[in-house]
């Protein structure tokens, strides 16, 4: 059993930053690869950003690469994800998620095994 627990959410202005953190708990946080994904209103949930469970290799939806940085602290047992040059299309609920059966980073929200509870983040024009 894992739990996570996003913070930083908010609201800001466009081309503002934010910067989510997701901390978890329960098993070998090392042991594990970590996402983030986004759901907006009325749209599916998306792939944001994954990160393998060393931190070596990251993964970014094209929407955010080069603006959004994902990086883990194993010592800490968190997640983070650095959102730069937020814009409205950004606004969504944010979810980190665990993927317990491998190592690597993956965009693939089924490989996920348990999700936090979500942070608001809204970008104002």
């Amino acid at each position: 059993q894992v739990q996570l627990v996003e913070s930083g959410g908010g609201l800001v202005q466009a081309g503002g930053s934010l910067r989510l953190s997701c901390a978890a708990s329960g098993r070998t946080f090392s042991s594990y690869a970590m996402g983030w994904f986004r759901q907006a209103p009325g749209k599916e949930r998306e792939f944001v950003a994954a990160i393998s469970r060393t931190g070596f290799s990251t993964y970014y939806a094209d929407s955010v690469k080069g603006r959004f940085t994902i990086s883990r602290d194993n010592a800490k047992n968190t997640v983070y994800l650095q959102m730069n040059s937020l814009q409205p299309e950004d606004t969504a609920v944010y979810y980190c998620a665990a993927d317990l059966k491998g190592g690597g980073a993956t965009s693939l929200s089924y490989e996920y095994d348990y999700w936090g509870q979500g942070t608001q983040v809204t970008v104002s024009s």
